[in-house]
């Protein structure tokens, strides 16, 4: 039977570069966000911080809060027929619970961690939307607030470290699935 791995953190702890290097990996992947984006260039909105979570507010407003799992099952359903599959921007509990209550034991959660601090300097420094320290700020007290990110990643099965090299990192997460497959 084929797993789900769902990545879980705060802004800037590297879960993209997990999803990445699964990904690398032969994992299928799915990212829940995308929703986001879809949302807002159907309504004609720039992709910026305050548009994003605007938009991602409005969908859980009007699709609860485990909306972006909802809109997300049937192509997952899909994916895992297939292969092992990691999730990218699986947010609030209750996307976790409607995707466990599916999916049961193929589901695995890891919280990758990072030292504020150290979040923070990655988002001001990417590439894509880097952030200002004010808007990384306000974005980690919306999402602990308003969408209930906290829950998975305090119940995550795994937690990585991610507060050295990319090197380092990669090989956590090789550890990390190496354990997974023995156990």
């Amino acid at each position: 039977m084929n797993k789900i791995i769902v990545v879980v953190g705060m802004c800037g702890v590297g879960k993209t570069v997990a999803c990445d290097y699964l990904e690398s990996l032969g994992l299928d992947r799915i990212y829940f966000g995308a929703i986001t984006f879809e949302k807002l260039k159907e309504e004609g909105l720039e992709a910026t911080p305050d548009n994003e979570r605007l938009m991602r507010e409005k969908l859980r407003e009007n699709g609860g809060m485990g909306v972006f799992a909802t809109l997300n099952l049937p192509k997952l359903e899909k994916m895992v027929e297939k292969n092992n599959v990691v999730v990218e921007s699986l947010y609030s509990w209750d996307e976790l619970k409607i995707v466990q209550e599916r999916f049961g034991e193929q589901v695995i959660t890891v919280a990758i961690t990072a030292d504020k601090a150290l979040r923070y300097d990655r988002l001001a420094k990417r590439d894509i939307r880097p952030f200002s320290l004010e808007d990384a700020i306000k974005r980690d007290i919306t999402e602990i607030e308003n969408i209930a990110k906290a829950g998975p990643i305090a119940y995550a099965d795994y937690f990585v470290d991610n507060n050295g090299s990319i090197e380092e990192f990669h090989q956590r997460i090789n550890d990390l699935l190496e354990k997974v497959n023995n156990e």
